[in-house]
């Protein structure tokens, strides 16, 4: 048996790396009880995390019968905003709900996102994930935009922002990677498609496997998910940081990985 991961050394390494004003947590799947949490529920803005409990949400309801992933809905302008990769998603474009589940994951579509806020209903999507899934520190507020200036969003109240804090967002990736979501092999190979890889990932060792999801603003600057090491152990690994997502705070991230993945 190897060395330990322990919050001294996980916070040597984000100290070293200049990963601040951040939280944590390290949880091994197939041994229990092996658990780092740091700050776990500090508010941070979760920036795009919160497309995955919003995707948690639509496959409930299409568990419930209440959607189908072949439903298709049209894309209008007022949930257009930028992304940062090329997406079909335009003005009279028609998706099925499966598409847009895909493109907000694994690209992080924010058009796709606005559409499924419209389609699920904040307040209904509220309340799945914590009333049925436990996740109390996650709520849906305000669609997503891209870039300045924001969206119209008349269905905001104009005081509340979304929640997803480290500490829900490593629970529902533990969820998900004990196949207690609906759909959850399905959730997790669209999280293994994720195009967003500079940061965990690029830490790794090549035979790791990792289903993630990434968060980026202008205040802040997060991954985590579902590590599968090429030794065979499983972990949920999650950091948030309240730092300005750019090339230079994201590529902390790598070293960091690389500080700690001989402890995994």
């Amino acid at each position: 048996m190897g060395p330990v991961l322990t919050e001294q050394l996980l916070l040597k390494a984000a100290g070293d790396e200049g990963l601040t004003q951040a939280s944590f947590v390290i949880t091994r799947l197939d041994r229990p009880g092996v658990r780092i949490a740091v700050q776990p529920d500090h508010y941070f803005y979760p920036a795009s995390m919160i497309k995955t409990p919003l995707a948690l949400a639509a496959l409930e309801l299409v568990q419930e019968h209440v959607l189908n992933l072949d439903e298709t809905y049209a894309v209008t302008q007022a949930n257009m905003t930028a992304n940062d990769k090329d997406s079909p998603l335009v003005p009279g474009y028609v998706a099925a709900l499966h598409q847009l589940i895909e493109l907000m994951l694994t690209i992080s579509d924010n058009v796709a996102t606005n559409v499924l806020f419209d389609a699920l209903g904040r307040e209904r999507a509220t309340q799945i994930v914590q009333q049925q899934f436990g996740l109390t520190n996650t709520a849906f507020h305000r669609k997503l935009s891209g870039s300045e200036p924001l969206i119209v969003d008349p269905g905001w109240d104009k005081v509340h922002r979304n929640s997803h804090t480290a500490g829900d967002a490593a629970k529902l990736f533990e969820l998900i990677a004990r196949d207690e979501v609906p759909f959850a092999r399905l959730f997790r190979s669209i999280l293994e498609r994720q195009q967003w890889n500079n940061k965990l990932p690029a830490g790794l060792y090549p035979g790791d496997r990792f289903a993630h999801k990434t968060g980026d603003t202008d205040e802040v600057t997060h991954d985590g998910g579902i590590l599968d090491t090429q030794e065979g152990a499983s972990y949920v690994l999650v950091v948030y940081t309240g730092m300005v997502s750019n090339d230079t705070n994201n590529a902390k991230f790598a070293p960091f990985m690389s500080s700690i993945r001989p402890y995994l």
